[in-house]
């Protein structure tokens, strides 16, 4: 068993490698990137097309956007990049060389020292200005033609640039580094955004996984000996209701009917304008009445399914023959269905448990949303509504880590349950 759980933890960074790679291919191959974004804003918007107003556009524009943006370099290069296997450009700075001149002059970045590149790529300074860190890369006119020909459809340059120059410092930062970078719309470290928001999104998890297993699992029980009884038809009825409608749904009707119309609880946060001024049983109690909402909309769909999971299978193990069995030796039904039903209607159930753990930490991006809650799921909304790179890849490196941490979990779980289990 030793060796099987070795083998799957020695396949995570494999797994992670290939799920990055393709959300991070798609995301830059997928049309309406910020390069895009921002040359429709310089032409005037979306409504004019890119054939009537790319005149207003130069060479020296789209390449600018194209740096600043850092889609300058290939698919490839740009995710080796993130994982910190190859250099990225920390800070960066471009000039286009004028006719007839070997030399362009810009201004270090970082700094107010203006510095001279040459045409064949050569660097230097004020006397004491250290340039050692500092590298240069020409950008010829074919590629920069090309460039503007990928990013304005349709539109014929009416002459070829000037070779461009452009100043970087190089530097290893990305995953490899314990690097994600940094937000693209917040300018804040990626790592900061999404430990910062985590408290909110494990407190809902936590909440949940103990009301979703601290109840569903005895009332599926009780469910399953008491099968179609009044309170059995009664709650199935209640709990297929749930089930039917979504958490963010609910959740709306929750925002429009309990708070607004009513006033029974509050409209968004976690916590009310006044909390840091109010007493530590005033602070609880504030955190439960903004809590009661989101919290019914994350167990609705949950509660139902674990709750029948539990029926179903305790069904199945009591009509079982080895339950029989134990019943016509003398067993008590009580012992026969903890003793020995119990147990293997609890092995359906410990496979799910570990998938838990990226949910109790990711929340739910619309439920988050809805009830304004600043939370992981929050923040995914946030990175994938604004198209932020950085955070895109961080929040889906972290989720993605978690989901396969929690499958791991589960088969763990299915051991310890189920003694048949080997994995061998």
């Amino acid at each position: 068993m030793k060796a099987y759980f070795l083998r799957r933890i020695l396949l995570i960074p494999l797994t992670l490698l290939g799920i990055t790679a393709l959300v991070f291919s798609t995301i830059k191959l997928a049309p309406g990137g910020p390069v895009e974004q921002r040359l429709a804003q310089l032409v005037g918007g979306e409504k004019r097309s890119r054939a009537e107003a790319s005149f207003s556009l130069t060479m020296s524009q789209v390449i600018e956007e194209e740096e600043k943006e850092d889609e300058d370099k290939s698919v490839s290069r740009a995710y080796l990049e993130w994982l910190g296997v190859m250099p990225r450009d920390m800070m960066k700075a471009g000039a286009e060389f004028k006719p007839d001149q070997n030399t362009v002059e810009m201004i270090l970045p970082g700094t107010v020292h203006i510095v001279t590149v040459t045409r064949d790529g050569k660097l230097s300074g004020p006397e004491g200005v250290d340039l050692s860190a500092w590298d240069v890369r020409l950008r010829s006119p074919q590629e920069q033609a090309a460039r503007w020909a990928k990013w304005i459809k349709g539109v014929e340059l009416t002459k070829m640039p000037e070779p461009r120059a452009v100043l970087f410092m190089p530097e290893r930062d990305g995953l490899l580094q314990g690097s994600l970078g940094n937000s693209k719309k917040y300018q804040d470290s990626v790592w900061s955004m999404i430990l910062e928001r985590m408290p909110v999104s494990v407190y809902f998890g936590v909440l949940s996984m103990i009301v979703i297993y601290g109840v569903c699992l005895p009332l599926g029980i009780v469910k399953a000996i008491k099968h179609r009884s009044f309170m059995d038809n009664a709650t199935s009825a209640a709990v297929f209701a749930g089930y039917a409608i979504p958490g963010y749904a609910l959740g709306s009707l929750m925002v429009v009917f309990l708070g607004a119309k009513l006033g029974w609880f509050p409209l968004r946060g976690l916590t009310g304008d006044d909390f840091e001024t109010l007493s530590a049983m005033g602070k609880v109690k504030d955190l439960a009445h903004h809590t009661v909402m989101p919290l019914i909309c994350y167990l609705i769909g949950s509660f139902a399914f674990m709750t029948m999971m539990m029926k179903n299978n305790l069904m199945d193990n009591l009509a079982a023959d080895y339950v029989r069995t134990a019943a016509a030796k003398g067993v008590s039904f009580p012992r026969a269905v903890f003793k020995h039903a119990f147990r293997n209607s609890i092995i359906p159930i410990a496979t799910t448990f570990g998938n838990n753990i990226s949910l109790l930490v990711a929340g739910s991006m619309l439920i988050e949303r809805i009830f304004d809650i600043n939370g992981f799921g929050l923040l995914q909304f946030n990175a994938i509504f604004e198209r932020d790179q950085p955070l895109i890849m961080g929040v889906l490196f972290f989720s993605a880590l978690l989901m396969l941490i929690g499958n791991i979990l589960s088969d763990l779980c299915v051991a310890l349950v189920d003694p048949r289990v080997s994995y061998k």
